[in-house]
């Protein structure tokens, strides 16, 4: 996996994309619920969550690719401003890099459950995933560096489309990243190390 950088372009932001749900099947598709749920310390996210939670953060995206997709998207006043796109775009992505050394709190619309996630997430995750990567596909003829949206996260942040995808996919590698991390801790149900805790 190679971490998306402010200057990936569209056809590695979609193999990365394509990558990343391959990995996600082959480490977490055969999860328990047990596994699932287990967390390394109380305030830190389970494997579920982090996926759980990136359903959550991609959805608002689907219906604005469909309309930029469609032709259909119109621009809001704020996302007029020139300058602000650029600069909201290539800090978001430098700033959700894996290997960023920074730790983004969620905003609380896009936390995720605090309650029992049940294993089905991962595939509920691969379906969304699956069905966001043949959207941007069909978005290949825009010319998505000059369309501007508005981030479903904040409203007072803008950002081209083609960081928009940038974004969403190195997110995901963030949380994937996070979730490996939960599965190699020690303690983690049905591991060597589990034993021994």
């Amino acid at each position: 996996m190679n971490y998306i950088g402010t200057d990936s372009d569209f056809t590695t932001v979609l193999a990365e994309g394509a990558l990343l749900a391959e990995e996600t099947q082959r480490a977490f598709g055969r999860l328990s619920a047990e596994q699932v749920n287990w967390k390394p310390a109380e305030r830190e996210w389970s494997v579920g969550q982090c996926f759980d939670h990136l359903v959550i953060s991609n959805r608002p995206y689907l219906p604005i690719i469909e309309e930029i997709r469609d032709g259909r998207r119109r621009r809001r006043t704020w996302e007029r401003m020139p300058l602000l796109p650029r600069l909201f775009g290539r800090m978001l992505i430098k700033t959700l890099r894996p290997d960023s050394g920074r730790n983004v709190k969620a905003r609380p619309a896009f936390q995720p459950s605090e309650s029992h996630i049940g294993p089905t997430i991962i595939s509920t995750f691969l379906e969304q995933q699956d069905r966001l990567l043949r959207l941007m596909a069909e978005t290949r003829d825009r010319d998505l560096s000059q369309v501007t949206i508005t981030s479903p996260v904040l409203p007072v942040v803008t950002y081209s489309v083609m960081d928009a995808y940038r974004i969403i996919v190195v997110h995901e590698q963030n949380h994937f990243v996070q979730a490996t991390r939960v599965m190699e801790s020690n303690g983690f149900p049905g591991s060597p190390r589990a034993a021994v805790r």
